[in-house]
């Protein structure tokens, strides 16, 4: 008898379980099925595909209910990277109001999610980015300029975004920063395989002696630098 009372207890004890973990887990299930939904836009914006202004809303939308489902770090992310995709994509039919809203969200967004996961580089580079974008270049956006090359150096996608804030932030660097980015921007100029990424970062005279001062020390790289320049404004 007691092993039979035993019995039963662990199956309702199991099944109760089952029933509790359905339960917390569903919010996160409903957010991830409502996410899904912002998908298709969130690759147009990352591949340049033609896209309007209501499927933009319309992600963002699918956004907001899956955060308020499920408002971790990597719903917040997400979030950001539509609102700052959308705020930046040329071509969109909006009033600037709403684009400088986008990307006001977009911080927002950046800042919570890199609070509660700071090893993100590419999310600190979007966060430096846009505050170069809202509040124009200062020493804000040198500490998430820093923490993205600590956490996403190397990686080819992020070159030209970060090379344009490093640009525009160039006056505010102390000298010990200076030297770390030149350090940094000689590295990244031995392993790019398509260099072409310095040329159109150059958008002045000052912008080419400073890539120039960058690349002072590595050999052919002011005559490759010329060629890529040329290259460039061809096109």
């Amino acid at each position: 008898m007691l092993s039979i009372l035993s019995n039963w207890l662990m199956r309702a004890l199991l099944g109760g379980g089952g029933a509790c973990l359905l339960f917390l887990s569903w919010p996160v299930a409903r957010a991830a099925w409502e996410a899904q939904k912002a998908d298709a836009v969130m690759m147009d914006l990352r591949t340049g595909h033609p896209i309007d202004a209501s499927e933009i809303r319309a992600g963002i939308a699918a956004l907001d209910r899956a955060i308020a489902l499920d408002a971790s770090a990597g719903r917040y992310l997400d979030r950001s990277e539509l609102l700052g995709g959308a705020g930046l994509a040329s071509g969109l039919e909006v009033s600037a109001t709403e684009r400088t809203a986008w990307q006001r969200r977009a911080r927002a967004d950046l800042e919570k999610g890199l609070a509660a996961a700071p090893a993100r580089g590419v999310a600190w580079l979007r966060l430096a980015a846009l505050t170069d974008v809202l509040d124009g270049a200062s020493r804000q956006v040198l500490p998430p300029l820093l923490l993205s090359i600590e956490d996403a150096a190397l990686i080819p996608e992020t070159w030209a975004p970060r090379l344009q804030v490093i640009l525009d932030c160039w006056p505010y660097m102390s000298d010990a920063q200076k030297e770390r980015i030149t350090a940094y921007m000689r590295q990244t100029w031995r392993v790019a395989t398509d260099r072409r990424v310095f040329a159109w970062a150059i958008q002045s005279p000052v912008d080419e002696l400073i890539v120039r001062y960058f690349l002072r020390d590595e050999p052919g790289a002011q005559e490759e630098l010329v060629k890529l320049i040329t290259d460039t404004r061809r096109r």
